[in-house]
């Protein structure tokens, strides 16, 4: 199957989250999330929740929905300075058979300045 195909078919099928387990391969300079971070995800319908941690990051959630393969969530973490940051994200979500799922993140910083993209890949 050609690659055009096989990502119009993959597309095409319901992406679920629900007991994926991610971490972060790609972090942005204005990023706190890094390697260590690991997210578990729960779905209901279109209802997504996450608890993360790892690296400087105590503990984290997530809350947002899932309409086709965008994303969009609100997040908070306690950070291992004891501050609480957060903001919201808009996120492409990929799946691929051989690969998994991957998680283009666009997040916005509410509570410090800045912006950037994160990606996280999903360990099989």
């Amino acid at each position: 199957m050609a690659a055009l195909e096989y990502r119009i078919e993959m597309h095409m099928r319901a992406i679920n989250l629900d007991g994926a387990v991610m971490y972060v391969s790609s972090t942005d300079d204005r990023g706190v999330v890094d390697a260590e971070t690991r997210l578990y995800f729960t779905q209901k319908e279109s209802r997504v929740f996450a608890r993360y941690s790892g690296g400087s990051i105590r503990r984290g959630c997530l809350v947002g929905t899932l309409c086709g393969s965008e994303l969009t969530f609100r997040y908070t973490q306690v950070e291992d300075s004891g501050q609480i940051h957060g903001g919201r994200s808009i996120c492409e979500v990929q799946c691929w058979e051989q690969a998994g799922l991957r998680v283009l993140e666009h997040f916005t910083w509410a509570t410090r300045g800045g912006s950037g993209t994160n990606i996280f890949e999903e360990i099989r």
